[in-house]
């Protein structure tokens, strides 16, 4: 009797170890929800945006920083987005929930451009 309980203990804990190898090798979209979503920094500074162009995964929040003495702004050419004006070391960040281009440019100085590829 003895042997045969421990067949059964051993048969469960092999199925057991099985179902968490086949859980761990399968993706899970509850586990993905749970990480923390990526944030990436672009310096507003000498009339320019730093990188000025920036590639980022779909669900990416861009934040740009003014680290100029002057103000600026942040504007997508489509109207996706749009940020105050932003003085000295104010924030502005946009999440993108959408793969494609956003081109963008600061409305105080147009000749300050930049642009997000959203992949």
């Amino acid at each position: 009797m003895l042997s045969r309980s421990v067949s059964i203990v051993s048969l469960l804990a092999t199925v057991i170890v099985a179902m968490l190898l086949v859980s761990a090798a399968s993706p899970d979209s509850s586990l993905k929800a749970a990480q923390p979503a990526s944030t990436v920094e672009v310096k507003v500074d000498n009339f320019s945006f730093g990188p000025a162009t920036l590639t980022v995964a779909v669900g990416t929040t861009v934040t740009w920083t003014n680290r100029d003495d002057i103000p600026h702004t942040i504007v997508s050419t489509d109207k996706a987005f749009k940020s105050k004006v932003l003085d000295t070391d104010e924030k502005f960040s946009f999440t993108f929930s959408k793969a494609g281009t956003y081109p963008y440019f600061c409305s105080i100085h147009p000749k300050m451009t930049g642009s997000v590829v959203v992949q």
